[in-house]
């Protein structure tokens, strides 16, 4: 009995033990997170994989372009064999087995030009994979921003939604008095019951959707989509002054993937110099040595034989396709044809951004204008909702007014908001569409006007 006692004992120790440990752990995860936009960036571009995926690709960039070099210098080749042969010779069975080796050293003088384009294409598409892991942070923080901005514009409707229930409760109070004494009718009450059911189901609704947008944020920044967060900026105004030709000059000039798009061009026309490379002659220096026996390696001492099998060479070989029944002049044209997609994607993509400027830009402007008239709404209708609620305890005015005015006001409150979110996000779009570095400045990798065209 003692045994079960004290064995009893200890099982509940543990019970409680653990029911604690997972309530400190509950505790621990619920805490929220303070974030900062700058610190929601900062997460994103640290834990987002498609910019991992976009460092991979520019690490291989870096060893193309080292193969490509490397391609100019001297190679060394073995090449060793062994085999046995068999047979009859003067009616009598013959084995025997040969051993050859070969040492050989090969060095390209003169190619035509299709190493040298070989490396400028290499050269080329390492400097377009840089500029592609920064158009892959530029992406990424615009989403993020959009994601942060979201979450803002949820909590804001938050509050809009408290807010007329609050109000809306302290008018019920009112009516209820009223009622209570006789001065208005029951249906008072029942309008503004049901006002006040439809605002806590909107407070509800806010709830949720900023719950949402946190988990998306989160998602966003790679972080569990359950963390608690606390967002500590704010959806703030300030005047944008760059005029629209300089937003759109500057993107011409910095645009990652304008960029991109005109080192593809180059790249393409590097493909055209390599193509005319079958034009012309081959040089390279190559020198060998080579030897052969019955061991697999012979020395003079060993085998007497094997002095007849030693050799070696050295020299310059020339090789040219002086025919090739045009397969030269068909990858040259080809390679002309790339140019001239490679040189229409570029000024597509050059005109895209340009939309895009100017979209984020007169998105931009629309907002701030909007940001002026909603917040005189604003208080226009707090104003008026004050006149409201005065005439109809004064028993001038009806209760209709005042749900009226609360609407009024909810509202104008809700497009305030939204001018905000719409100012900041699309200040954040002009950001991304313009091209605005985060890590890279690139315009240091930025082609010469030539090369560009």
């Amino acid at each position: 009995m003692k045994l079960k006692k004290n064995y009893m004992k200890k099982l509940t120790a543990l019970v409680l033990g653990g029911l604690m440990t997972t309530t400190m752990a509950s505790a621990a995860m619920a805490e929220s997170v303070d974030m900062t936009l700058e610190e929601s960036v900062r997460t994103a571009l640290d834990n987002n994989y498609s910019i991992k995926q976009q460092e991979a690709e520019y690490d291989s960039a870096v060893w193309a372009r080292h193969q490509a070099r490397r391609s100019f210098g001297p190679t060394v080749n073995w090449q060793s064999t062994a085999t046995k042969m068999g047979g009859k010779y003067n009616d009598k069975l013959s084995l025997s087995r040969n051993y050859g080796n070969t040492l050989s050293l090969t060095m390209p003088i003169y190619t035509g030009g299709q190493l040298e384009g070989a490396i400028k294409a290499a050269d080329l598409a390492m400097n377009a994979n840089e500029l592609g892991l920064e158009l892959s942070k530029q992406k990424v923080k615009a989403a993020t921003m959009s994601a942060y901005y979201q979450a803002l514009q949820a909590k804001n409707q938050i509050k809009v939604a408290q807010d007329s229930v609050n109000t809306l409760t302290e008018h019920l109070k009112n009516v209820n008095a009223q009622y209570t004494v006789g001065t208005v009718a029951k249906s008072d009450v029942l309008g503004t019951q049901v006002q006040m059911a439809n605002a806590e189901q909107n407070l509800i609704n806010a709830k949720n959707s900023y719950d949402v947008a946190i988990a998306s944020l989160n998602n966003v920044m790679g972080l569990p989509t359950d963390t608690e967060l606390n967002l500590t900026d704010s959806l703030d105004y300030n005047v944008y002054e760059i005029p629209l030709e300089e937003c759109t000059a500057y993107a011409r000039s910095n645009r990652p993937d304008v960029l991109i798009a005109d080192y593809q061009v180059a790249i393409a026309e590097a493909g055209v110099q390599q193509a005319k490379a079958g034009y012309m002659p081959k040089v390279s220096a190559q020198a060998s040595k080579s030897w052969a026996g019955d061991s697999p390696f012979g020395s003079e001492e060993t085998d007497p034989r094997y002095q007849n099998n030693n050799n070696w060479t050295a020299g310059v070989v020339v090789s040219w396709d002086i025919w090739d029944n045009n397969v030269t002049q068909s990858k040259v044209n080809q390679s002309k044809a790339a140019v001239a997609k490679a040189e229409a994607a570029a000024e597509n993509t050059r005109q895209s951004g340009d939309l895009e400027v100017r979209t984020a830009y007169l998105n931009l402007k629309a907002a701030e204008k909007s940001i002026n008239t909603t917040q005189v709404a604003v208080d226009k209708a707090q104003e008026d909702y004050k006149i409201a609620q005065v005439r109809y305890a004064a028993g001038v005015g009806t209760n209709l007014d005042v749900m009226d005015a609360e609407e009024k006001l909810a509202q104008a409150q809700t497009n305030y908001y939204t001018a905000l979110y719409n100012y900041n996000s699309s200040k954040a779009a002009l950001d991304k569409a313009m091209g605005i570095m985060v890590d890279l400045d690139v315009s240091k990798l930025a082609l010469p006007q030539e090369a560009a065209k």
